[in-house]
C-alpha cells in the first residue's frame, strides 16, 4: 500500500539528513529513502574538517594541464583511470572549458559565501541539538615542503581574504617549533583560523538521531526503483513498497545521475573516488588537521582516531580498494610526519564524492518537474556545506526568503 508523505528525500547521507532537518524545523514533515543504511556513502570516511578554506573550485586555470600529466600516474592525487566512457569525457570537457579565471573566481565567491554560511549554521547546530560529533573549532594548516609551492599560493590567498576568509602565513621554523610532529624542512605553513573539523560518522548519526526526535522517519535499505511526478506531487516505488509525497528532494549523492534519468534530468556529476585510512591516534599526533600540501593528503586527529585521506580518481563506480592509492597516503604523510600511522589499522575506505561539471553544487528546484528539488553535486565539501544547503532547500521549498543567493547554483544553470 502506498504511503502518503509531505516532502521524500532520497539519499541519508550528510546532506540528504541536513535537509531533513532544516525542512523538519519550517514545519515539514519528512520521510528519508536511504538505498543503504544512514552514511553509507561518502559522508562516512572522510576527513571531517569543515573548510571555508576550500571556496577555490578544483576547476581552476591549468587543471586540465596537471590532470593530463598524472593519467599515467596511478597514484596521482588527481587520478582519471583511462577508458572509453562518453559520458566522463563530455563531463571532462565540460569541466575543462570552466577552468578560466572569470568562471574560477565567480565559483569561488559562490561557493565562499555558501561555506561561511554553513560554518556558522552548523556551530549553531552543535549548540542547539548537542551533536556528539568532537567538533572543534580547530583552524586547518596547509603545510609546503617546497617554497615555490607556497609562493604559488600567495595569489590565492588575497582572493580568498577578499571573500572574508581569514588567512595567516607562519614561517616554517616558527611552526615547527610550535609543532613537534612534523618533520624537518617545513618551508611554510598557511593556517585557515576559520576552519573546523568533526567526526564525519558520528555527525551523520547524530543528524540522524536528531531527525528522529523531530518526528521525520528514515527508510534504511530503500532503494529506489521509479520517480513518477503526478497532479498531487511525486509517486515514488521502492524495494519496500510505495510512496507519495507532496514534494521530493533528490540527494542521492553520486547516485543522482542514475536516479534524475528516470526523470529525464541530466545532472552533470561524476563519482570522484576518495579514499581514507583511518588508525588509532599515534603517540606523536599533529595539533590540528593538516593538508601536506606537495602530497595532497589530509591528516585529521580526533580523540577518538586518527585519519589519513584524500585524493580524487575517476574510474566509475569501481568498488575496488586501490592498493597503490591507499599506499600513497601512507607514503606522502612519511615524508612530513615523525609517526604518519598509528599503532592500530581501523579502516581502509573509499567512496565517492558527487562531482559536478563546474564543482559547484545543484541546489533548488528541477528545470523539469516543479515538485522535485536537487540537493547534489557537493564534491568534497557535503560535510562542509551541510548546514546552509540544507537550510537554503528549506527555504527555497517552503517559498522561505533565502539566506543566500541560490542562483549559482540553481540546476537549470545546465539547461
Amino acid at each position: 500500500m502506498e504511503r502518503s508523505d509531505d516532502v521524500l528525500i532520497v539519499g541519508g547521507g550528510v546532506v540528504g539528513l541536513a535537509c531533513a532537518l532544516s525542512l523538519l524545523e519550517a514545519g515539514r514533515g519528512v520521510r528519508i529513502l536511504e538505498a543503504g543504511s544512514v552514511g553509507c556513502g561518502s559522508s562516512h570516511g572522510n576527513c571531517g574538517t569543515i573548510t571555508p578554506s576550500h571556496a577555490a573550485p578544483l576547476a581552476a586555470p591549468g587543471a586540465v594541464g596537471k590532470a593530463l600529466g598524472w593519467m599515467f600516474t596511478p597514484d596521482a592525487p588527481f587520478y582519471v583511470k583511462p577508458r572509453l566512457d562518453p559520458v566522463l569525457w563530455r563531463w571532462m570537457l565540460g569541466f575543462a572549458w570552466r577552468c578560466n579565471p572569470n568562471d574560477w573566481r565567480r565559483a569561488m565567491a559562490a561557493r565562499a559565501g555558501m561555506l561561511q554560511a554553513s560554518r556558522q549554521a552548523l556551530e549553531e547546530w552543535m549548540a542547539r541539538f548537542g551533536l556528539d560529533c568532537e567538533f572543534e573549532a580547530s583552524g586547518v594548516d596547509y603545510v609546503y615542503r617546497s617554497e615555490r609551492d607556497l609562493l604559488a599560493f600567495e595569489h590565492e590567498a588575497g582572493d580568498l581574504r577578499a571573500l572574508g576568509i581569514d588567512v595567516d602565513i607562519i614561517d616554517g621554523p616558527t611552526y615547527l617549533r610550535g609543532e613537534p610532529a612534523l618533520r624537518e624542512g617545513v618551508a611554510g605553513v598557511v593556517r585557515f583560523p576559520g576552519d573546523a573539523r568533526l567526526r564525519p560518522d558520528r555527525y551523520v548519526a547524530e543528524l540522524a538521531r536528531v531527525v528522529r526526535a523531530a518526528g521525520g522517519v528514515i527508510e534504511e535499505n530503500c532503494a529506489v526503483q521509479a520517480i513518477n511526478p503526478d497532479a498531487n506531487g511525486v509517486a515514488v516505488s521502492t524495494a519496500r513498497g510505495g510512496f507519495h509525497g507532496q514534494d521530493l528532494v533528490l540527494a542521492a549523492g553520486s547516485w543522482s545521475p542514475a536516479v534524475g534519468r528516470s526523470l529525464g534530468l541530466r545532472i552533470p556529476v561524476q563519482p570522484g573516488k576518495g579514499y581514507s585510512i583511518t588508525y588509532t591516534r599515534p603517540a606523536l599526533a599533529p595539533k590540528r588537521p593538516i593538508v601536506l600540501k606537495e602530497r595532497s593528503v589530509c591528516v585529521t586527529v580526533w580523540d577518538s582516531g586518527y585519519r589519513l585521506g584524500s585524493t580524487m580518481e575517476f574510474s566509475g563506480y569501481d568498488t575496488s580498494l586501490n592498493r597503490r592509492r591507499l599506499d600513497a597516503l601512507e607514503r606522502g604523510a612519511a615524508e612530513y610526519l615523525h609517526e604518519p600511522v598509528g599503532p592500530q589499522k581501523l579502516e581502509e575506505w573509499y567512496g565517492w564524492r558527487p562531482l559536478s561539471i563546474d564543482d559547484m553544487p545543484l541546489i533548488g528546484r528541477s528545470p523539469a518537474h516543479r515538485q522535485i528539488w536537487l540537493a547534489t553535486g557537493h564534491g568534497m565539501l557535503g560535510v562542509s556545506m551541510s548546514a546552509a544547503t540544507g537550510r537554503l532547500i528549506a527555504e527555497l521549498v517552503t517559498g522561505g526568503e533565502p539566506h543566500l543567493d541560490p542562483k549559482p547554483f540553481d540546476p537549470a544553470r545546465f539547461g
